[in-house]
């Protein structure tokens, strides 16, 4: 029997002269003193952030709507099966990349044991991290308290994904050429696909919003003027409206039932609110 060949290991030496240890040695001094200046110092838009976070400061209302409106949105755990009908209609009509949704559906669990599914889309807070730490105010507050983006402006530093505490954000890493799998069964693209190099999020359908308000439509009632993912629901788990009505259904559920909005200890003021699931039988 003809023994296997053995495999020899290679030695690599790299020799280096006393004048590449010194350029080493100064390059390593300088990473160890420019990654924290660069984070937290006067150059980063960290710094004002992190320390109001360490003082436990918080500037309530900075994002507040000052309009007629403030969107917001209703998501029932208890009723939501976990279909995902919300994730795919967003990402047909906002053209999203199907890898990288802007909602998402989570299966998750009750203190109890009981399974339930709890879905995300951008959670506009009206104390949004991510607008704290955009250095060129590409992501901003509307007077309606939506979070919105200016593509134009995005220099793709990512500052605000990172600060987002609830991954809501995605990053366009590529130009997009792929078909959109959801695209036509879950709906059509209503906005254009966003570029290579720019941050992109769920926006409540803003382009229905504004349309539909031109129009004389109400959004939360009026299907036209509603986001994609509270139209498509099946079983009414989400609601949409203005929480400045008390009369809107959002409003009104919020009143008449337990809800939550995810870490609110850290004092975002999201604009999401939750009903919380029930224990299984």
């Amino acid at each position: 029997m003809t023994p296997k060949p053995t495999k020899k290991k290679r030695k690599i030496v790299v020799e280096l002269t006393r004048g590449d240890f010194i350029k080493l040695g100064v390059a390593a001094v300088g990473s160890i003193f420019a990654a924290p200046f660069l984070t937290t110092g006067p150059l980063s838009p960290f710094g004002q952030f992190k320390q109001q976070q360490l003082e436990g400061e918080t500037a309530v209302g900075h994002g507040a709507p000052t309009g007629e409106y403030h969107w917001g949105m209703v998501i029932n755990l208890d009723l939501c099966i976990g279909c995902e009908y919300c994730m795919r209609a967003c990402t047909a009509t906002n053209d999203v990349w199907s890898e990288d949704p802007w909602n998402v559906v989570l299966k998750e669990k009750t203190t109890g044991g009981h399974t339930f599914f709890l879905s995300r889309p951008c959670l506009h807070c009206q104390n949004a991290p991510c607008v704290e730490v955009c250095p060129v105010k590409a992501t901003y507050h509307r007077e309606d308290g939506l979070v919105v983006m200016d593509y134009d402006r995005c220099i793709g530093c990512r500052y605000c994904q990172v600060a987002c505490p609830y991954d809501a954000r995605q990053f366009n890493w590529e130009e997009r050429t792929d078909e959109n799998p959801y695209v036509p069964a879950w709906g059509e693209p209503e906005i254009e696909r966003r570029p290579r190099g720019v941050i992109e999020k769920c926006t409540f359908c803003v382009h229905r919003i504004d349309a539909g308000l031109e129009k004389g439509l109400t959004p939360g009632k009026d299907r036209e003027a509603t986001p994609a993912c509270v139209n498509i629901c099946p079983v009414g788990a989400r609601t949409f409206g203005n929480l400045k009505d008390p009369d809107s259904q959002v409003s009104q559920l919020i009143e008449t039932n337990p809800t939550m909005r995810l870490r609110d200890d850290l004092g975002t003021e999201a604009s999401v609110y939750y009903i919380p699931p029930k224990e299984g039988i």
